[in-house]
């Protein structure tokens, strides 16, 4: 009995042991295939400059089941006013996963045209089979009548500025709040001295923009003007215009801009001289019996951060100016002439010059005669 017992148990320990082993190998519940849908663009950005509109946005990686895309991928992009369902705005396009995405848009004549309103813009990527996880976020922008373009773009270096002028629009064209945005590029940044320590200037961004008056008179009628202060001597700038009309849509000011103007070029080469000098005073001064008489000459400094020194001048009577100084300039805003004589009467100038040796106007004439002993 024992014995049927152990068989009977190791017969059952035997079937389960097989029972365990077979279970491994069952298959589990069938997995659909992958539709591999790219996943969803979510960093779409749209901005409008005239009637053209400029979208940007990154490409997935990965499909919805997280596995990595290879083949390109099929983008559809669309727009779309108010309840409207969302129109095409070009052909298909194919592009690379992970690729930077861009395309730019056209607006047709209806939407470039009327009132200010919204207009938002998606992007659609399908697989092989043209199906798709989705449209992706909207990028708004303002469909409607854009401002007038920026014409007659000039500008001028001046002393630590550049002038720009441009034409005055017609008080009609104008219906909007409006202002100027001014695009700078520096054109140069390879060639700007390397400066070291603390005192260092920090690097030019290279794109800027700036904003001004929509029209400051420049001078006479018809031109506005604006100026750039931050500017640096020795570098190209290239500037261009717009127009950006403020606009309230849907409780939120937001901008609508005109077309960039035609492009303008600036070197600006530091061809100015420094500040004339100011407050020139001599005082005379008598020696024993006639001996060590000078004249002493001092005048307010100059600031132009261009300086490199001063130069002065003298003569008697009507006789031609003549230059005292040394060949190089003078440091300080002062100077001892000795080489005058008891009795004689002297007119003096001074003058800036910069480190590029340009040369300011001479200052206003001091006038002083040395006594007699």
């Amino acid at each position: 009995m024992i014995d049927k017992l152990c068989c009977w148990g190791g017969l059952a320990a035997g079937l389960a042991v097989l029972l365990i082993l077979s279970g491994c190998a069952t298959p589990g519940a069938p997995q659909p295939p992958s539709l591999n849908l790219p996943e969803k663009v979510s960093d779409l950005a749209a901005s409008r400059a005239g009637n053209r509109v400029s979208l940007t946005w990154t490409m997935p990686k990965k499909n919805t089941d997280k596995l990595l895309l290879k083949a390109d991928i099929a983008v559809r992009v669309c727009r779309k006013e108010g309840s409207e369902s969302c129109l095409p705005a070009g052909g298909d396009l194919h592009m690379a996963p992970g690729a930077d995405g861009a395309f730019t848009d056209t607006l047709p004549e209806g939407l470039a045209a009327g009132a200010p309103r919204p207009l938002s813009y998606f992007v659609e990527l399908k697989n092989r089979n043209s199906r798709s996880a989705g449209l992706s976020n909207a990028a708004v922008v303002v469909a409607g009548a854009a401002p007038a373009p920026v014409t007659g773009l000039a500008a001028d270096v001046r002393k630590q500025c550049v002038v720009l002028r441009w034409a005055k629009l017609d008080a009609t064209q104008e219906s909007l709040p409006m202002v100027i945005r001014l695009h700078r590029k520096l054109l140069s940044p390879a060639t700007a001295k390397t400066q070291q320590g603390l005192l260092a200037p920090q690097p030019e961004p290279v794109e800027e923009n700036l904003l001004v008056d929509s029209c400051a008179e420049f001078g006479h009628r018809g031109l506005c003007s604006a100026v750039d202060k931050n500017i640096r001597f020795g570098q190209t700038y290239e500037y261009r215009a717009q127009r950006v009309a403020r606009v309230t849509i849907e409780g939120k000011t937001v901008e609508l801009a005109g077309e960039l103007s035609d492009a303008v070029r600036v070197e600006t080469l530091d061809i100015f001289p420094p500040e004339m000098p100011t407050g020139l005073a001599a005082v005379a001064t008598v020696g024993e019996g006639g001996a060590g008489s000078a004249i002493d000459l001092s005048w307010q400094p100059v600031t132009d951060a261009s300086l490199a020194g001063y130069i002065v001048y003298r003569r008697e009577g009507e006789n031609a100016w003549l230059r005292i100084s040394s060949a190089e300039p003078l440091v300080p805003p002062a100077f001892h002439d000795t080489a005058v004589q008891a009795g004689h009467n002297y007119r003096y100038a001074v003058s800036a010059i910069s480190q590029n040796g340009h040369e300011s106007a001479r200052s206003a004439e001091a006038e002083e005669t040395v006594p007699n002993p």
